[in-house]
């Protein structure tokens, strides 16, 4: 009789043992299924990882993406490569969106800008301490990324608005591989065109914020891309994820520690830059992921100047911002909230 009873629990132990087993099983099965439900979407990033470029890594871990049916892979690799990725349909998404609309001025290739993540440029002109104002550039040296940045095109207009003639009055010294800086410093130039992390070390070392761009001029910034044909063969993954990415634009606006710690985590940067970082910038983000008609013509009209194209570029060429609006009407009809 003892070994009968003994037998028996061993039988009920092991159903009890198959039933949990079956119930991890069948529950391992349904997230097996949900993953291979979700839609794969390539985005690149540039290797630069912009503050801008947070929204991304959060919509991903926030699970945004997710809930949209996305898997979304990050990879991080130039501008030029990812624009080739988009046409070649390797990649679906790229925040090199300056360089879709150059070849879209250009007619070269059908890519759209989809949304802004800024609507101020991340761009400041430093100079040596003597000086004080645009209009005391006069007769002085500028450091630039390069003659066909857009930056530089810019910084010709801004002079403009102060007084200056920018290919007479001021002698552009066009460098490459971020050595604007080093220049500055050792005073072989008066002033250069920077970006968000080397103006630190130059204010740092005592230099001039003599102009931030943003407050210049009126032009996007942050600007993602996709192509024509994935727009058109894949409308509902183009919604979804930009819908993801307005959650996470609304979600860094509401949460100043968990968003910095999402760049520190993206970027490897220490976390007291990131912070100031975030303080300086938050500013700078669009509310829905567009920018209005006058600022696309702005852009447009900077691209035109880059390609060399005299024809005027319709809107409707470079940007197409109907996911961003219509993502913006639903969330607010929801009442969403990070």
């Amino acid at each position: 009789m003892k070994e009968i009873g003994e037998a028996s629990r061993w039988d009920r132990r092991g159903r009890r043992w198959c039933t949990i087993f079956g119930i991890v099983s069948a529950v391992f099965l349904v997230f097996r299924t949900e993953a291979s439900a979700l839609d794969t979407i390539y985005m690149a990033i540039t290797p630069g990882k912009n503050f801008q470029h947070v929204i991304y890594p959060i919509a991903q871990e926030k699970d945004y993406m997710w809930e949209e049916g996305i898997d979304l892979k990050l990879l991080i690799i130039g501008a030029t490569p990812s624009i080739q990725g988009l046409i070649a349909g390797s990649i679906q998404f790229t925040v090199a969106g300056t360089s879709a609309l150059i070849a879209a001025a250009k007619g070269a290739a059908p890519l759209k800008v989809v949304l802004a993540a800024n609507d101020k440029v991340h761009q400041w002109l430093l100079s040596k301490p003597d000086i004080t104002s645009p209009k005391s550039l006069k007769g002085k040296r500028i450091a630039t990324a390069g003659v066909a940045s857009s930056a530089t095109f810019m910084l010709k207009q801004i002079l403009i608005r102060h007084g200056l003639d920018p290919n007479r009055d001021v002698a552009y010294i066009h460098q490459s591989g971020g050595t604007q800086l080093a220049a500055l410093l050792s005073g072989s130039v008066d002033a250069i065109i920077l970006g968000v992390q080397p103006r630190y070390i130059g204010v740092n070392a005592g230099m001039r914020e003599l102009i931030f761009f943003g407050n210049e001029v009126k032009n996007s910034w942050g600007t993602l891309a996709t192509s024509d044909r994935f727009i058109r063969e894949q409308p509902k993954q183009v919604a979804g994820f930009i819908r993801a990415t307005l959650k996470a634009l609304r979600f860094i606006r509401q949460d100043r520690a968990a968003t910095i710690t999402a760049y520190v985590k993206f970027s490897s940067m220490d976390r007291s830059l990131a912070t100031r970082m975030y303080d300086d910038l938050i500013g700078t983000f669009t509310r829905n992921g567009t920018v209005d008609e006058e600022t696309q013509k702005n852009d447009l009209t900077i691209m035109r100047q880059i390609a060399d194209v005299s024809e005027l570029v319709p809107i409707s060429r470079g940007y197409d911002f109907s996911f961003a609006h219509e993502a913006d009407r639903l969330l607010n009809e929801t009442g969403w909230r990070p």
